[in-house]
């Protein structure tokens, strides 16, 4: 089950999840929008990028997420696909906390990101029962882009 902007609240309350920093403008009607803490063009790390045509990036997300019982899916915002910009999201795990490494890829023309624009959503699953094995991989507790 996807969770609903009203369910999403009620997560957080109960502590079930957490998105940190919470900006009520933010939620969706079935998700959250997840705001750049900096981005990387070229191996440049900075708060905010003009990317060329035909160019691979990276971004960070400013939200730091817990998830201790609920997964979670990435998509883009349509305005940027609309744009030309690719991206590769798929499952966030049970367990995971920390910011989010997120890529890109610009095709037709060139895109500004910078701190705080609205770049991706992520919409919360409910999970009928808790995992055996929750995500304990090498990204948890990332704070910034993270690379292999």
């Amino acid at each position: 089950m996807i969770l609903s902007d009203g369910d999403i609240r009620e997560s957080i309350r109960r502590g079930e999840l957490a998105i940190e920093p919470f900006t009520p403008r933010h939620l969706t009607p079935n998700g959250y929008d997840l705001s750049v803490a900096e981005v990387m063009v070229d191996g440049e790390v900075s708060d905010r990028a003009v990317i060329p045509p035909l160019t691979w990036f990276a971004v960070s997300t400013r939200e730091y997420l817990r998830l201790p019982r609920h997964a979670a899916q990435l998509w883009i915002r349509s305005s940027y696909a609309r744009r030309g910009v690719m991206a590769s999201f798929g499952k966030v795990d049970i367990g995971f906390e920390g910011t989010l490494t997120l890529s890109g890829f610009t095709t037709r023309e060139e895109v500004a990101l910078g701190a705080g624009d609205r770049f991706c959503q992520v919409v919360f699953e409910e999970v009928r029962s808790p995992p055996r094995r929750p995500y304990e991989g090498k990204y948890k507790g990332q704070r910034q882009i993270t690379l292999g």
